[in-house]
């Protein structure tokens, strides 16, 4: 999937949608890509010379790869983290990098859904965890 054909699925929006494709695989394993500009609002002052994304900004990537796992069933509804587990951060992601992601469901309890995700830079693992949502209803609002 393209940028725009996320959109039907994500509810996020510029400047937070932080997946540019995504693909699946045959055993339901999500692969995203995200190009790190240089450009992104999480970059200024994040450091002034050395600029670094940041690590809650890597995690939202993850997630975001994560959520799409769910294809139609994200339509009309919400993924909201539920919980972060046994997060490492290995290595930077600089401006210039494109991270490769890779992310599957390890259970699902009702609308609560449990993943793994990693995240790669050349194929050097820099980000590696687990992490929880629950997919709630759109209020309309």
């Amino acid at each position: 999937m393209t940028r725009e054909e996320l959109k039907e699925y994500l509810p996020h929006r510029e400047p937070m949608l932080l997946v540019d494709e995504i693909t699946m695989d045959e055993n339901n394993v999500a692969h995203g890509i995200y190009h790190v500009r240089g450009d992104e609002f999480f970059l200024q002052g994040h450091f002034p010379g050395q600029p670094v994304v940041p690590g809650v900004i890597l995690c939202e990537i993850i997630a975001q790869s994560c959520a799409l796992l769910l294809g139609d069933a994200l339509k009309g509804k919400t993924p909201f983290y539920t919980g972060i587990d046994k997060v490492k951060f290995k290595h930077q992601v600089v401006p210039g990098d494109t991270a490769e992601i890779t992310a599957y469901i390890e259970k699902q309890k009702g609308v609560f859904y449990f993943t793994h995700g990693e995240l790669r830079v050349g194929g050097k693992l820099c980000v590696t965890g687990k992490f929880s949502f629950a997919l709630i209803e759109n209020s309309g609002k």
